[in-house]
This record gives structure tokens, C-alpha cells and sequence, in this order.
């Protein structure tokens, strides 16, 4: 086994397993750290494959994302170090048989298609950023200025209502 699967199969172990760790613990922060590591192992997989750029984009988006997460769960939970007793597990059964069909169609999928011959010319690093940056700049601008957009409005309208329910609360 050469040190590249190595350390392949090390992260994406370390992924699943903080995974599962955002929903084992009480708290909500702890949570997001641990949804922060295990994003962030998934962008050490895209560096050890040689997608360095995916792979920095993974982790630097992650951490900015979970950052603010952590950030706004602080300002707006009522227990959000996990002091009190939350479970951060609902509706168990139908979480568990969806994630078992999930799991096992998933599994199917990659022991039973044909992913058809490896690939034999992989472009370099700087090829690669370049043929994303076609790609982004192209046919595919549109999906991601929309998503982006989108997010930035959702935020600002979740801070707008928590705010004025706040301010609410606090006049009364």
C-alpha cells in the first residue's frame, strides 16, 4: 500500500468519524467543530489525491463557514455549550432507516457500476485550477452566482428575524 491510499484512507476515516461525532455530543458548537473537522478531512483527501486547489478551497471555506456557524449559535441558542441535556438526535428511526438505505444504495452503487477504465492522462495542478476555472466562468456562472446569492439572503433574513424577535422580547 504506497503512503498516498495510506493517508487517503486515514482521512476519510477521520471524516466519518467526526461525522458521527456531530451527533454524539450535547452541544451545538461541539457539533460544528466537529462537522469543521470532518469537512476539513475531506479536504486533505482532495490534497493527498493532488487537487490542491479543491482541497484548500474545502478547507478554507469550511472553516469560514463553521466559524460563523459557531459564532451565531453562541448569540442565539439559549444553551448552546451543551450544559442542559439536548439530543441532537430526532426522529431516530426514521433517521436510521433513511441512513441505512442511504448507506446501502451508495455501496451498491460502488461495487456494482461500471466506472469504466482509469484514468491514464491526469493534467497537473495548474491544468487542473485552469480547467475549473472554464468550467465556473462558463457554462456553470449562473448556478453558482444564484446559490451564492441565495445563501447571502437567507442569512441576512435569519438575522433580520432573530433580531427584531429579540428586540420583541426584550419590550415586552
Amino acid at each position: 500500500m504506497s503512503l498516498q491510499v495510506f493517508f487517503l484512507l486515514a482521512f476519510g476515516g477521520a471524516a466519518v468519524w467526526f461525522g458521527i461525532v456531530v451527533f454524539l455530543t450535547h452541544s451545538m458548537v461541539r457539533s460544528a467543530l466537529a462537522l469543521l473537522f470532518s469537512q476539513t478531512a475531506i479536504g486533505a483527501m482532495f490534497l493527498v489525491m493532488q487537487a490542491e486547489f479543491l482541497g484548500v478551497l474545502q478547507i478554507m471555506m469550511m472553516a469560514t463557514e463553521m466559524s460563523i456557524m459557531a459564532i451565531f449559535m453562541v448569540m442565539f441558542m439559549m444553551d448552546p455549550g451543551g450544559l442542559g441535556e439536548m439530543d441532537m438526535k430526532h426522529q431516530r428511526k426514521t433517521s436510521l432507516a433513511a441512513g441505512l438505505v442511504a448507506f446501502f444504495g451508495a455501496l451498491a452503487v460502488a461495487v456494482f457500476a461500471d466506472w469504466g477504465p482509469l484514468a491514464t492522462d491526469i493534467p497537473d495542478a495548474g491544468e487542473q485550477v485552469r480547467l475549473l476555472g472554464f468550467e465556473l466562468l462558463g457554462r456553470s456562472m449562473l448556478i453558482f452566482e444564484s446559490a451564492g446569492l441565495t445563501i447571502l439572503t437567507a442569512m441576512i433574513a435569519a438575522t433580520a428575524l432573530a433580531v427584531q424577535a429579540r428586540e420583541r422580547g426584550a419590550k415586552a
